[in-house]
């Protein structure tokens, strides 16, 4: 009964035609004799069941669908290899894929949407298993924070021009656009459209050009919705969206910062003189944020006994967000609530996130990231 019920969601979501014409989606999985195949729709409220096969011999299968009214995604799935698809209209989609590397080697026919969505696919693995070799040297001490951090940056950027250029602002009306505005690294995603102003310039694109060909799909409104939430985040604002608070200069030139934890106890970066301090704005919700924090906590580990702290700033528009990841991490997690037009990020001329400085005992600035060669090495020269 429960999969009858699923079943019939997954149609009701998908907006099936009333008429009766349907997709295709045909091919063969290799090396997979007694596995089963499963057919399943990536509707905005999750993953749901459509259909599957238990394959045979040479692995041959066939499913059918109504045909949606707008595009739709789904995917072929064999454990936990997926393959990513998109289906517009009547067509027959032809896809062939070898078990032993189903999510990444196969090929298919029939949709050029589906080519693209592949396209992207392969990118997004390359740079996550580039990001994650240089997680493994930065462990391995076979390079230095500053040089993840700065490779880091670099893989990122490039990806995302790469992304904008040839597949969002290149067709912003096809489902290959739209998926690209949805892909993850570190589960997180790569295109930020709550704190980024260049990403939510993507998202309305996609969203423009989708309203236009399907106004009434579910999938313009909600587009849509988060094109306008992501707009009111990073629009400047006539005023703040709490009280600024006024910023203070110390006697040594440190910027002091008075700012609420997750329980909503007041926390003072000058409170902290006699540490060596790092500071660090960062915003949580971004695909860069599990890999920074990672390092950091590499460094907390080994250092804190001696006198280190990390004192981060979260200008995460998602307050229910940041509170679920700070609650996990051991230092001083504050959030201000304005965002990326935060007083103190500005005070600090913060251009890009994640930001860092280091403090030295004294509550004296001695270095901002940038210029930061090796952040272990300068840490242990002020502890």
């Amino acid at each position: 009964m429960k999969k009858i019920i699923y079943v019939a969601l997954a149609t009701a979501l998908l907006g099936a035609c009333t008429s009766g014409p349907q997709f295709k989606i045909e091919g063969s999985v290799s090396g997979a004799d007694g596995k089963m195949l499963y057919l399943e729709a990536s509707a905005l409220e999750g993953i749901l069941p459509m259909d599957s096969v238990k394959l045979k011999g040479d692995g041959s299968f066939a499913f059918k669908g109504d045909c949606p009214v707008s595009p739709e995604f789904y995917r072929l799935r064999v454990d936990n290899q997926v393959i990513n698809l998109s289906i517009d209209s009547t067509e027959t989609v032809t896809v062939k894929a070898d078990l032993g590397n189903l999510a990444t080697g196969y090929t298919v026919e029939g949709s050029a949407n589906c080519e693209k969505i592949k396209e992207l696919t392969l990118k997004q693995t390359v740079l996550q298993n580039r990001v994650d070799d240089l997680t493994k040297a930065m462990n391995a001490r076979a390079i230095g924070v500053d040089d993840f951090q700065d490779s880091l940056a670099v893989l990122l950027k490039n990806y995302k021009d790469d992304v904008k250029i040839n597949y969002i602002f290149a067709a912003p009306n096809t489902a290959a656009a739209y998926f690209a505005l949805f892909q993850k690294l570190n589960n997180y995603l790569i295109f930020d459209p709550l704190n980024s102003k260049d990403d939510v310039k993507c998202f309305a694109a996609v969203a423009t050009s989708l309203n236009q060909s399907y106004p009434h799909a579910d999938r313009s409104r909600n587009l849509y919705n988060i094109v306008i939430k992501g707009m009111k985040n990073t629009r400047t604002p006539q005023q703040a969206a709490v009280d600024a608070p006024k910023v203070e200069v110390q006697e040594t030139g440190i910027i002091d910062i008075s700012l609420r934890d997750l329980e909503g106890k007041v926390h003072k970066l000058a409170d902290q003189k006699g540490k060596v301090v790092i500071l660090d704005f960062t915003i949580y919700q971004s695909a860069v944020s599990a890999s920074h924090n990672y390092m950091l906590i590499d460094l907390y580990n080994k250092y804190a006994s001696q006198g280190l702290q990390i004192y981060q700033v979260s200008l995460d528009a998602d307050e229910h967000f940041w509170k679920t990841t700070a609650d996990n991490l051991p230092w001083i997690c504050v959030r201000d609530a304005n965002g990326i037009y935060s007083s103190y990020a500005s005070a600090y001329n913060v251009q890009t996130l994640p930001t860092l400085f280091l403090i030295n005992r004294n509550n004296e600035l001695s270095a901002r990231g940038e210029t930061i060669k090796n952040l272990e090495e300068e840490v242990k020269k002020l502890l």
